[in-house]
């Protein structure tokens, strides 16, 4: 069932660690595709490929990275997903009762998520309810190569003593050029985590409603854009395997820096229809110049009846335009002292 204002993952992280304790290890699970799931046919297009169009939210209280104290333990019992739910349940009731504003009232806005269309959605579980959305023993992401670590030193060292210069400096996200949940590979947002999908012949595109940006992934086996074309969000190649949508990105900059990765980043991604409301969604990430080995993930997304509302983010980006006047001021204010 789809929720309403489920609690963040990082919330939920919290509890799950100080709920549970250390568990034994248990079967490991690959991102592939999904082959236990029960018999169904998805829909077709007119073009006779698996019909993948609709919203969808990928929203989730799963963490990306399973808690330490879980150790291998890749899914939750009956009893412990419960109790879960019930926490979360008891912590989105005390963050309501924590409230300051009056609902529905301008001073709310920041609250009431429900306005304008910034709801929160809970995808379902598909199965047994997973201790992260990395799969495999460890889930979490590997520990950064020694020239990865490199890398990320060098990118703070050039921006220190120069973030507030001008809007350059910067993160994109910030500037509204992109973020980081849009990917590939899509990572659930805090809010807004909602999607849509269109299809045509040759085509696929996903529009994220959060910073809005569209994604166009060719299916008529067009090779890759030449390695010295380079894109934020990639070069996205797809193709069907059986109901299964595969889509092979590359050509990322080295200003993507997906949990620190470089221009060599690579992803394949996974859509399979499960049911008329579900789409798992997996990925795969390597990047031999960032970790020493690939890591996969799968969350599911479910279909809401709902609209991608429009997400005006430069025109209501006074935090930028008050960032630099804060540095403007306080240069000001230290010449003065100088003199």
């Amino acid at each position: 069932m789809i929720q309403r204002f489920p609690v963040a993952a990082s919330i939920l992280a919290a509890l799950i660690a100080a709920a549970m304790p250390a568990a034994a290890q248990t079967q490991s699970v690959a991102a592939k595709p999904a082959t236990t799931a029960k018999t169904w046919t998805p829909p077709k297009t007119a073009e006779g490929v698996p019909d993948l169009q609709g919203v969808w939210t990928n929203a989730t209280n799963t963490p990306l990275e399973r808690p330490q104290n879980l150790g291998a333990k890749e899914f939750y019992t009956a009893e412990e997903a419960a109790q879960l739910e019930k926490a979360a349940a008891a912590a989105a009731a005390r963050a309501e009762e924590g409230r300051q504003t009056e609902p529905g009232t301008a001073a709310d806005v920041h609250y009431d998520l429900g306005q304008f269309g910034l709801a929160r959605y809970q995808a379902k579980s598909i199965g047994n309810p997973r201790t992260s959305l990395i799969v495999g023993p460890e889930g979490r992401v590997p520990p950064l190569l020694p020239e990865a670590q490199k890398r990320q030193a060098d990118r703070a060292a050039l921006n220190r003593g120069h973030q507030f210069d001008g809007p350059e400096n910067r993160p994109l996200s910030e500037r509204c050029i992109i973020q980081g949940h849009e990917g590939p590979p899509m990572i659930p947002a805090g809010y807004n985590a909602n999607l849509q999908i269109q299809q045509g012949p040759g085509y696929v595109a996903i529009m994220h409603e959060m910073v809005h940006d569209t994604r166009i992934i060719s299916t008529d086996g067009r090779p890759h854009l030449a390695k010295n074309v380079r894109q934020f969000m990639g070069d996205s190649r797809g193709h069907w395997e059986g109901n299964t949508l595969v889509v092979d990105t590359t050509n990322f900059t080295d200003r993507t820096a997906f949990r620190g990765s470089s221009e060599n980043l690579h992803v394949v991604e996974r859509f399979t229809r499960t049911e008329d409301d579900t789409i798992l969604y997996q990925f795969t990430v390597e990047d031999p110049s960032t970790w020493a080995k690939s890591w996969s993930a799968e969350i599911p997304m479910t279909k809401i009846d709902a609209r991608i509302y429009e997400y005006a983010c430069q025109e209501g980006n006074y935090g930028m335009r008050n960032t630099l006047n804060g540095a403007r001021t306080t240069e000001k204010e230290e010449a003065g002292k100088s003199k």
